[in-house]
């Protein structure tokens, strides 16, 4: 490897900033390592789903501002995120479109300095933890390419984890950002409700449960971002408070808090003993920073949640097709929607209003429970998957049989969507490694609005364990 692609490979976003900001390496010539980085790898591992070099080009020759993430290359997910003139798919056959403006996200992404030059794959709508689609096809795990990237943001997870980028921008409504994150090994982060603006347009995805995050080697890395992203939306009326400096706060160090562990989920999903194992280490380290942990569980209606939760994501994937629709003048074919996306689509026509305010009433109730589990416990630990990365196929939004879908997805997935359910933060640490060389994350959750302290906890366990240098087996 040449010198600029060696730095690209071992330094961190921030790292990479600071080598610009100094004159050692150039915006562009980061650029266009990454885009060879790209090239070398996404005929594998296929984690890229639109393009948008020349764009990138001409933002690269500029003077870079002053800025954490200045001059970095960057990479966003192909859904909830458009820039004007490239196509957002969605990972859906029916849902392309060439938007004419940016979301707010991406103006804030170029003012920050940031080079985005391409968007990744997720699957049809973000409706799975894998990130397989019809549309764009399978993305590949580069731990095991039989393996699935986790999802919905798996294309930006590999992305990440084959090295074209040390930071990409993932979303979350259900595990999206922890998922692949953990199935990569790598850190990733769910904000709060409300904390990283989604519009213009809109001001929450999937009536709040779904947000942006960042996935990315480092902590620092995810604590710029936050300092880049974390801005008031317009329109929004829940906007968490917020420290002036994320990436500063990591230089304190968290008190020692009460962590409450969570070895086993709602459902009595059976863990893998590889991620129990994993968990139990993870404890473990967390005893020996000096923390208290003990056995607890929110009192939280999880099943209720649940149900409130089918008919949410029902009702928003319905009228998301619907408006799609009558911006083009014709409904989806049967064969533009994979089996389990027509059948969200179904379920959703079929509920009514008065099922969706019950559904959002629901996670009210959830939120003011978690809340009083958090006046008790600072953090609640559990893995962050009940297995390390299965196949592909098993998840895939393809399937026509629902219930073993579901089944599926619950013997996978059982613990992370409590936070987009109740509007919460949380992170997945990469701490594990199965027997057969797979990446086990992990999961801290935390009390609405508590990113600082999650992250702080975060850069203490990283400098306790590292993971900088675990890397998959690739060239």
């Amino acid at each position: 490897m040449s010198s600029i692609a060696d730095l690209l490979h071992s330094t961190d976003a921030v790292g990479l900033a600071a080598h610009v900001k100094a004159g050692d390496v150039s915006a562009l010539e980061l650029l266009e390592a990454s885009i060879a980085r790209v090239d070398a790898t996404n005929p594998q591992f296929n984690y890229i789903a639109q393009n948008c070099r020349d764009r990138a080009l001409a933002q690269a020759k500029a003077s870079p501002p002053n800025s954490p993430l200045a001059g970095v290359p960057f990479l966003v997910k192909d859904l909830g995120v458009n820039i004007a003139g490239v196509p957002t798919g969605s990972g859906c056959r029916f849902l392309g479109h060439v938007p004419a403006t940016s979301s707010t996200f991406i103006s804030l992404a170029d003012a920050a300095g940031l080079i985005t030059f391409g968007k990744t794959t997720t699957p049809e709508k973000g409706l799975t933890v894998t990130t397989e689609s019809v549309a764009t096809g399978l993305t590949r795990n580069p731990w095991n390419p039989q393996k699935t990237t986790g999802g919905s943001s798996g294309g930006s997870a590999c992305a990440v984890a084959v090295g074209a980028v040390p930071l990409a921008q993932a979303s979350d409504g259900g595990g999206s950002v922890r998922v692949p994150a953990s199935c990569c090994g790598l850190f990733g982060l769910k904000t709060s409700r409300g904390l990283i603006p989604l519009g213009p347009g809109k001001i929450e995805d999937w009536n709040g449960l779904s947000g942006i995050g960042p996935i990315s080697r480092s902590v620092r890395d995810a604590a710029a971002f936050l300092d880049i992203f974390a801005q008031p939306e317009a329109g929004a009326r829940i906007i968490p408070s917020r420290p002036r400096s994320y990436l500063s706060s990591l230089a304190e160090r968290p008190p020692r808090l009460r962590i409450a562990l969570m070895p086993l989920s709602f459902t009595g999903v059976a863990l893998d003993s590889d991620v129990s194992a994993a968990l139990h280490d993870a404890a473990n380290l967390l005893s020996s920073l000096g923390h208290t942990l003990s056995d607890a569980t929110p009192a939280v209606d999880y099943f209720a949640l649940n149900s409130a939760n089918i008919t949410n994501i029902a009702v928003c994937v319905a009228h998301d097709l619907a408006t799609h629709a009558a911006l083009i003048g014709k409904d989806p074919a049967d064969d533009q929607l994979e089996p389990m996306t027509a059948a969200w689509n179904r379920m959703g026509k079929a509920r009514t209003g008065l099922d969706l305010q019950a559904a959002l009433r629901t996670f009210q109730i959830g939120a003011a429970a978690m809340d009083r589990f958090f006046a008790d416990h600072d953090i609640l630990l559990t893995p962050t998957l009940a297995k390390p990365p299965v196949d592909l196929g098993l998840l895939s939004l393809s399937n026509p049989d629902q219930d073993e879908f579901g089944r599926t997805f619950g013997e996978f997935c059982p613990f992370a969507s409590l936070a987009n359910l109740t509007g919460t933060p949380a992170i997945t640490l990469p701490l594990g490694m199965s027997r057969d060389g797979l990446p086990i994350g992990i999961m801290a959750q935390g009390r609405f609005a508590s990113e600082m302290l999650l992250l702080q906890l975060a850069a203490e366990v990283e400098a306790a364990a590292p993971w900088k240098d675990r890397r998959p087996p690739i060239a």
